[in-house]
């Protein structure tokens, strides 16, 4: 048997399949099920074909949150729940949940298991990786019940007992940054009320920053001894929403599609979260579709930022943009290395993050170039849709239900990419070779 052949076999002769495309078919096999269970006519209540079924399964399980219909009045209770599950196991990782139920049942956790978690978790190391999925699990349920405690101050009043049910999945929704909501205009009847711009937002701010930041947080409980993913994540994270809700203020204080008829204190609350919420959150509090299109162009600029490494969102990540900054800084002072916060970050880095840009624009590029062909004379809601579906957000213009079967089919892949790219890019960034032949260095000319 030649060694490269061999090379792709287990020890006993199976077929060694890499942990990326192991992860990839687990998140595919979670699709079809949960499209077949959304198919189901316990599930909706009409008018729910397969197609519709499987783009809402993709939807759901890349925690995007771009739907065909109203989950409220399209879905029956059942098929709800059916998406909250899919919510939650695409947010915090299928593997999570299966390497705690393979524990939770005394079976050990073997090598290939560990693989596919790391790929899962976004992590280049083996050691505590049960440790960081039991972690996810008790900081996304304890964040979890305590949203859907303060939500059920507002839903069940309204609602009355369908308020907690409600109160639990928009909790899970927001955490998971997922954007699913049971209303047809998402939020915006809330767009004033201080519980729903202040818990909301709150959850996905959690779930966006990284399970690793919320634990090292949590356990140092102290700046100084932060690492320095966390303390990069923390600052990028309380720039942006600065910048994005600021910005978004002065862009729309006097559309009269979004923010112009709105009372000054209303125009505060909705410039928060509307600044916030394209941080891969999906959710919204005015008309999306009316925004001007110099805020459209911030709020793509934003879903392709997204949130933190080993977070329930999606995007290049807070700390890829900063790793760019930093190196661009460093290349105008004539520094070879990168400084932040009394830490210095190498050309690996550097290397990394420019791989994952560069692969992420042109997926973005490339769909948005595919989506035009088959969809003319609107180009800028076009891009809005395939930034938002890479990026995981949700945020639509309203032309989602528009797209034909094509068009789905190229944002359902979008998605999946958006959600599981990411993580199979990372497996080869992780992955060191040594080049068997060296060059002679060559020069070129730049800029």
């Amino acid at each position: 048997m030649r060694p490269a052949f061999r090379n792709r076999l287990g020890g006993n002769g199976s077929l060694k399949i890499p942990a990326p495309a192991l992860l990839s078919l687990f998140y595919m096999g979670f699709i079809v099920l949960g499209g077949i269970l959304l198919w189901l006519p316990i599930s909706h209540n009409g008018g729910i074909g397969l197609g519709e079924a499987l783009f809402t399964s993709t939807s759901a399980v890349t925690v995007t949150g771009l739907v065909l219909a109203d989950t409220g009045a399209a879905f029956t209770s059942f098929g709800q729940a059916v998406i909250a599950v899919l919510i939650q196991l695409g947010g915090l990782g299928l593997m999570t949940f299966a390497v705690l139920l393979l524990g939770a049942l005394g079976i050990p956790v073997g090598l290939p298991q560990r693989l596919i978690l790391r790929e899962d978790l976004n992590q280049t190391s083996l050691s505590n990786l049960t440790y960081i999925a039991r972690m996810i699990l008790v900081i996304a349920l304890a964040c979890e019940a305590v949203g859907a405690v303060l939500l059920a101050i507002v839903f069940v009043p309204q609602f009355g007992w369908n308020g907690l049910w409600q109160a639990v999945f928009h909790s899970i929704s927001a955490f998971n940054n997922a954007g699913f909501a049971l209303h047809p205009d998402s939020l915006s009847q809330w767009v004033g009320n201080p519980i729903i711009n202040l818990v909301i937002p709150a959850l996905f701010i959690l779930g966006g920053l990284g399970f690793i930041v919320v634990g090292d947080v949590y356990k140092t409980r102290n700046w100084r001894k932060l690492t320095l993913h966390s303390k990069l994540m923390l600052v990028g994270t309380a720039i942006l929403i600065v910048w994005g809700g600021v910005m978004f203020g002065l862009l729309e204080w006097r559309n009269p599609e979004t923010l112009g008829a709105l009372s000054v204190p209303e125009k505060l609350w909705a410039s928060w979260f509307q600044g916030v919420t394209p941080r891969t959150a999906g959710f919204n509090t005015i008309n999306t579709g009316g925004m001007h299109e110099s805020t459209t162009m911030l709020t793509m600029t934003l879903m392709l930022v997204g949130g933190g490494s080993t977070s329930t969102a999606g995007g290049i990540k807070v700390t890829t943009l900063f790793v760019l900054l930093l190196a661009t800084v460093a290349f105008f002072r004539r520094q070879t290395t990168l400084h932040a916060f009394g830490r210095s970050l190498g050309v690996d880095e550097v290397m990394k993050v420019l791989a994952l840009t560069t692969t992420s624009m042109l997926l973005v590029l490339t769909g948005i170039f595919v989506m035009s062909i088959n969809h003319d004379g609107q180009f800028i809601d076009l891009a809005f849709e395939v930034t938002s579906a890479f990026g995981t957000v949700g945020l639509s213009r309203g032309v989602t239900s528009e797209f034909d079967g094509t068009g789905r089919a190229i944002i359902m892949t979008v998605m999946f990419v958006g959600r599981v790219g990411p993580l199979a890019i990372g497996f080869f960034l992780a992955t060191r070779s040594v080049p068997k032949v060296k060059y002679p260095a060559g020069q070129i000319y730049l800029g």
